[in-house]
């Protein structure tokens, strides 16, 4: 019988269109949000959860073909809904959990599962941010339909006699002081498969080979939040072999990097450079978010912004993987570009330090200990005065050595 549980949370039909989906939840969200009814913590959590599922096409796709056996394979143990690994699952089904619902036992007689195949998606900040469908043509391995797997027209196979069927043969090669080593290695007549299948007999379609390859054509559905190296799992997809359970195939998310955005966790960040005039006397600019909006960002006058501050909007950040209605926080580092020199005359700076907070005081020393430099700006690159000033002090010590170690007099 099918899996309609999600369907009976939300109170809608398994013919339900994505709009009566969306406003069964809202209703339900509405009357058990815990912010007004605190005792309605795990009820809302199912709410959400069925709606997380059957408001994404590929995942009810996989509910309705596989039932909860296929979301918790798809989404991982915990389904994203808050609780533990098996948690949810005990939970709607009454304490039986997915073992219960698949009956049990069910390493008893159970068919060897296949390799999962791994595939790298790489999706930039915006997909992520947005959510995604893409398309994804692989190629895989499937079970010959002309011979149903058997590798020959009549459908029989003979055990290899040169390797007993076991695929592989053991040699012996001898060693120095009477000691030998062991070598296995594949039988060449069955070719590794145990098996021989007449020439004449061959199948035509997968040459005695049991698959053949085809091209298949995923839809991959980036999910709003999800994350670098997140997975997204598709059940039973993978490489197909002749009584072996279909491995899965993985796509594991891999980000790009923008060229003004920084991801950490559910916030983003930035940086963004303004005159010295802006970080004293307030600024505006607008900022080109991920989604295409642009948002006006302001600062009042005399709110100082010193160098390296930063700034935080609220709510501006990554939506929360499966609760988009969430998301973290925007930061916003600034950077402070300073005028050149000589931006003004005498005249003009004299009417800018009135403006300034004063100068601290500037006590003059004794004119008999004093004397006075240029600075200049500093140059990392410039070594022209190590070398001479080495050099000065070996000429000093050399003088010095000359003079009879004599004090120089005083001046």
């Amino acid at each position: 019988m099918a899996d309609s549980k999600l369907y009976e949370i939300l109170g809608v039909s398994r013919s339900a269109t994505d709009v009566e989906i969306k406003k069964a939840y809202r209703q339900l969200a509405k009357a058990f949000h815990p912010d007004k009814n605190p005792e309605a913590g795990d009820k809302f959590k199912e709410i959400s959860f069925a709606y997380e599922v059957l408001s994404d096409r590929s995942k009810r796709e996989i509910y309705d073909k596989y039932g909860m056996r296929g979301i918790k394979e798809r989404m991982g143990d915990d389904g994203g809904s808050g609780f533990g690994p098996g948690d949810l699952f005990s939970h709607l089904f009454g304490g039986s959990g997915l073992s219960g619902m698949m009956g049990g036992g069910m390493g008893m007689g159970r068919v060897r599962k296949g390799e999962d195949t791994v595939h790298g998606l790489k999706v930039t900040l915006e997909d992520l941010y947005n959510g995604k469908l893409t398309k994804l043509q692989l190629c895989k391995k499937v079970v010959c339909k002309m011979c149903l797997g058997k590798g020959s027209k009549s459908g029989h196979q003979h055990t290899c006699h040169s390797c007993s069927g076991y695929g592989a043969k053991v040699t012996y090669r001898p060693l120095a002081l009477g000691l030998t080593q062991q070598i296995q290695m594949k039988c060449n007549d069955c070719h590794g498969t145990g098996e021989i299948i007449s020439e004449k007999d061959r199948c035509p379609g997968c040459k005695a080979q049991k698959v053949v390859n085809e091209t298949k054509i995923l839809e991959v559905h980036v999910d709003k939040g999800m994350k670098e190296n997140q997975k997204i799992r598709f059940c039973g997809e993978g490489d197909q072999q002749p009584d072996v359970e279909a491995g899965d195939i993985i796509i594991v998310i891999q980000q790009k990097v923008h060229s003004k955005f920084q991801r950490s966790g559910n916030d983003l960040a930035i940086s963004h450079n303004i005159s010295l005039t802006e970080a004293l006397c307030g600024f505006s600019f607008l900022l080109q978010h991920l989604d295409g909006r642009e948002l006006l960002i302001t600062h009042p006058p005399g709110q100082v912004v010193k160098p390296g501050a930063t700034k935080g909007i609220t709510g501006e950040g990554m939506p929360i993987y499966r609760n988009h209605f969430e998301k973290g926080n925007l930061y916003i580092n600034f950077n402070i570009t300073f005028p050149v020199s000589h931006f003004a005359d005498q005249h003009k700076l004299k009417e800018l330090e009135v403006l300034l907070p004063p100068r601290p005081e500037f006590v003059s020393p004794a004119a008999e200990c004093v004397e006075e430099v240029t600075l200049e700006d500093y140059d990392p690159n410039d070594d022209r005065g190590r070398g001479e000033r080495s050099e000065a002090y070996a000429s000093d010590d050399e003088d010095h050595h000359h003079r009879g170690g004599m004090p120089c007099p005083n001046q």
